[in-house]
């Protein structure tokens, strides 16, 4: 069989570039490393409930960090717990969450908050809310059958309307 020599460039071309790729690709996944950040801060997930601040969720007022409030939330199958969070306009909010069974999202939505909460590992997001009203929490990972129920709300109010 006669291969023409364009045919020949081509085909040595695509091998190099298929053998290069997984070179890369096994550099980054052995060599680097492909598992979470050991930066990260862990818990056991099984017992997450007797572990602080999530035997306590719910929004708390702070004092002495470089945000206003924390927000601890725990997420286990279809449910946040707590169901609505309730923080004043302007505040600089630490939402610290975690899952007590699989992996679950958290997106606020209308927001920039978005997290992935792994069974585990505590997940952390320091922001601030400028803008009133009400935002839907969604989990953005599949997490089961009941994964389009779990939903929370975020309520961001004004201090000064609340006291009129």
């Amino acid at each position: 069989m006669h291969i023409h020599k364009y045919e020949k460039y081509w085909l040595v071309f695509g091998v190099t570039t298929l053998v290069a790729f997984l070179i890369i690709l096994g550099i980054g996944a052995f060599h680097q490393g492909s598992h979470p950040n050991n930066g990260k801060k862990t818990l056991d997930y099984e017992k997450v409930k007797e572990f602080a601040p999530f035997d306590n969720p719910g929004v708390h007022k702070v004092e002495g960090k470089d945000w206003d409030y924390e927000v601890v939330v725990l997420a286990s199958a279809f449910y946040y717990n707590p169901p609505v969070i309730e923080v004043p306009l302007g505040a600089k909010v630490k939402f610290i969450a975690t899952s007590e069974d699989v992996m679950h999202g958290f997106e606020v939505a209308g927001t920039n908050i978005n997290m992935m909460l792994e069974p585990g590992y505590i997940s952390e997001y320091v922001t601030k809310v400028n803008k009133v009203g009400e935002f839907l929490i969604v989990c953005n990972e599949y997490c089961g059958t009941g994964h389009t129920m779990m939903h929370s709300m975020l309520k961001v109010v004004d201090p000064n309307e609340s006291q009129q």
